[in-house]
């Protein structure tokens, strides 16, 4: 075996034409394994099958109008449809994926793209698929656990099995954070074979605005200023911001998502006089987000779970401290007070405080992007590399 390795990389997590924002901490680890080592690889990035595009159906019409190959960089993506069933759709997704996924994988090896490992994203359906798909083509795979995958679908029973057997027949298990890991272990699993490589930040993307006191005045900022970012569910916690800013009347709101809890929220800040405090960017690109942590005091995340928030680092790079509940792994990303404050119980009361206490002690924004620059890529890729090698080499004895 030579050192360069083909990867075929497996995840309903990256983005498409019609989904620019989704899965891009998927494509972020890739692009810089690539980038950085003698990878070569290839995605298949499977979406729900749905027959008509009309916009007034909703996100199923949007998945008919997914292109069936894209070309993002150096990286072929390919975007194979999979049945949805209505209600079955659970219980039996890993295996309605697998099929469509398998056609599309034996036309790749047929046309010539030999490749030596399956790296799967998101354990359920994602990764059972995978490890289904790995014993029928003679290949191994290794799956990756970000978060939900764990935190709230091993909740369903069938799922548990599932993913409980897909972890005990890959040929390695990566997880985002040592909180994901336990978890796992948790599970009386027989995978001695799990490795914690946490994501990194692009440290070139999410930086300092020049004239930070400028860029404010052009986003109309003049408050002290708190950003949440995230999805608009329940989960996130956006609810719980807006109520702490009640007893905050120095500070604005600014919250950049999408999603079905909008009217909820906005009816929220309007039951409590906030409309003129709390303002929705919707959903926004990186480059636009960059600019709103920079020119932001506190990026505030109230999360009732995660994997790995990604946002943290994002604007911690920015120079701005964050605030946010101790979940996942979050207590592995803000450990010093110099990159924010976690706080323990999430509720109103204790996300106020932890905003009161970050404002009154401020720490230095220089300070802050320092301590984001420990999490840059190269750890994550390196750890990455020498998995898929040693995977590879096993394979072939």
């Amino acid at each position: 075996m030579t050192d360069s390795i083909k990867v075929l990389t497996l995840t309903t997590l990256y983005p498409n034409s019609e989904q620019t924002h989704h899965g891009l901490f998927v494509r972020h680890r890739l692009k810089q394994l690539v980038e950085s080592r003698p990878i070569e690889a290839k995605v298949v990035a499977p979406v729900p099958w749905f027959p008509i595009s009309w916009g007034f159906l909703g996100k199923y019409a949007m998945f008919s109008k997914v292109k069936k190959c894209e070309q993002q960089g150096d990286i072929e993506v390919w975007h194979p449809k999979y049945l949805v069933i209505p209600k079955l759709g659970m219980s039996i997704a890993p295996f309605l994926m697998a099929i469509c996924i398998l056609f599309k994988i034996k036309k790749m090896l047929k046309q010539g793209f030999e490749f030596e490992l399956i790296d799967a994203h998101y354990i359920y359906p994602d990764g059972v698929a995978a490890v289904l798909i790995g014993k029928l083509v003679g290949k191994p795979v290794v799956i990756t656990a970000r978060g939900s995958d764990i935190n709230v679908i091993m909740d369903y029973m069938l799922p548990k099995l599932f993913i409980k057997w897909a972890v005990n027949n890959a040929s390695a298990v990566i997880t985002v954070s040592k909180a994901l890991r336990n978890k796992i272990k948790n599970l009386d699993v027989s995978q001695s074979n799990i490795s914690v490589l946490r994501n990194g930040v692009d440290l070139t993307l999410f930086k300092p605005s020049g004239n930070r006191k400028n860029l404010r005045k052009s986003l109309n900022l003049s408050k002290k200023t708190i950003l949440s970012v995230g999805n608009l569910i329940p989960l996130k916690g956006h609810h719980l911001i807006i109520e702490a800013l009640i007893d905050l009347p120095e500070c604005e709101l600014l919250i950049a998502g999408a999603g079905p809890e909008e009217f909820k929220l906005k009816q929220l800040a309007a039951k409590h006089s906030l409309d003129n405090k709390v303002f929705f960017l919707g959903s926004m690109n990186q480059v636009d987000l960059q600019k709103y942590y920079s020119a932001s005091d506190v990026l505030v995340l109230a999360s009732e779970s995660e994997g790995w928030a990604n946002v943290l680092l994002e604007s911690m790079a920015c120079g701005t401290p964050v605030v946010a509940t101790n979940v996942g792994g979050a207590s592995e990303i803000v450990q010093t007070e110099t990159a924010g404050i976690l706080v323990k119980t999430r509720n109103v009361e204790s996300i106020r405080a932890g905003i009161k206490r970050m404002i009154e002690n401020y720490p230095n924004r220089i300070e802050v992007r320092q301590y984001a620059e420990l999490f840059s890529w190269k750890e994550t890729s390196d750890g990455q590399y020498e998995l898929f090698k040693k995977i590879v080499r096993e394979s072939m004895v």
